[in-house]
């Protein structure tokens, strides 16, 4: 899919758009954020786009990353990190122009240059939840995806499910847990959670990549699932397991007034054996443990209400740039929304890439387009 140029007048006419690529961050998704940051750093246009990947450890901190792929790549004995520097990287607004400031003891702060546009690979609680958005709301800087609200409401699957239901969107029947509930009185939540019937599954509310999720088919395993999930958030949803095909689609943002842009829909079937569900190993580690299927086997007529109850997914949320959206598509027909995810995997076998190019756009395409959307689109209020 040819792009037009960015919009004149984001960047220096003597230079070309400057992209820092933010990835790692404080959340349990760390490794997965540097997996999806390898991917965009050996897809994006270096000829169109000068690139400055900026990796946030786990401290917080912000350093200078190297661009070499290999350095973030994801294999089963090893996970990537990015390490902490004695050099902090800074976002700074001098002379009307934001630019990135590199920090170092006892040395003059030096200056990388102007920065357009931030392109925010981050997964999990302060990064896709609206924290980095705000942050970067705050500076002025464009920034590729969702804004805050959008943000921190995708990530949060009870409030998620709130404004779904709002919207007229279908959820499933769930129970929230919270922190006070489970020490005030657990025997009340395993009531409530009995009253859901089994199997169920219990997730940290502000997780995502299966982190800390597990399926349980009685009532004696729920408190250690629980626990489990609490290592990862102190709020929960526990869902009733729904009986269906799981259904994704990926959506874009229209183009100036355009409605939300959306692929076909793909359908992921995971490998037996050591995956009773789609879970961490199976999206990133094991190349085999999963496939996926785009289009996926419905009659026209559901593809077309996928693609039109995701939009609206998207809508509801008030999302920007990009969003994967995932259903549970019953034998009866019907299509249960699951969640949003605002910044989904974006990796190479990421299903939110390969269900675009199944659609006819590939990766590189994909990545050009959502900095032209970033680009283009003003800040604050909007």
């Amino acid at each position: 899919m040819p792009q037009d140029n960015p919009t004149t007048g984001h960047a220096a006419a003597d230079r070309k758009p400057r992209v820092a690529v933010l990835f790692g961050g404080r959340s349990s998704e760390h490794a997965v954020s540097c997996v999806t940051a390898a991917g965009v750093l050996g897809a994006i246009n270096k000829d169109k786009y000068d690139v400055i990947p900026i990796g946030i450890a786990k401290t917080g901190q912000w350093v200078l990353a190297t661009a070499e792929t290999t350095q973030w790549s994801l294999a089963a004995s090893s996970l990537p990190e990015v390490e902490p520097s004695p050099e902090t990287v800074t976002l700074a607004e001098i002379g009307g122009e934001h630019q990135l400031i590199v920090a170092s003891p006892n040395q003059v702060p030096q200056e990388l240059g102007a920065v357009d546009v931030v392109f925010p690979l981050l997964h999990g609680p302060f990064g896709e939840d609206g924290t980095i958005q705000g942050l970067l709301e705050l500076s002025d800087t464009r920034y590729v995806g969702a804004g805050v609200l959008a943000s921190a409401v995708g990530m949060d699957k009870h409030y998620m499910k709130v404004v779904f239901e709002a919207a007229g969107l279908q959820v499933g029947p769930y129970v929230v847990v919270t922190d006070r509930q489970w020490r005030k009185d657990p025997e009340a939540v395993r009531k409530q959670v009995d009253r859901l019937g089994f199997p169920v599954f219990v997730k940290p509310a502000r997780a995502g990549s299966s982190m800390g999720i597990s399926k349980v088919d009685s009532l004696d395993g729920l408190d250690a699932a629980i626990e489990e999930a609490r290592r990862h958030d102190l709020k929960l949803v526990i869902e009733a397991g729904i009986v269906g095909r799981e259904i994704e689609c990926a959506v874009l943002e229209g183009r100036d007034t355009d409605a939300p842009r959306t692929s076909m829909p793909g359908e992921i079937s995971v490998a037996g054996g050591a995956h009773e569900f789609y879970d961490f190993n199976a999206k990133y580690v094991e190349d085999d443990a999963a496939a996926l299927s785009c289009p996926a086997d419905m009659p026209a007529e559901d593809i077309a209400r996928v693609r039109e109850l995701a939009a609206a997914a998207f809508d509801a949320v008030g999302a920007e740039g990009l969003s994967r959206v995932d259903f549970f598509y019953t034998p009866g027909g019907e299509l249960i929304i699951n969640e949003i995810n605002t910044m989904p995997g974006f990796t190479p076998k990421s299903m939110y890439p390969q269900m675009w190019a199944a659609t006819g756009m590939d990766y590189a395409d994909l990545i050009d387009e959502l900095i032209y959307l970033a680009l283009n689109r003003k800040t604050g209020l909007r």
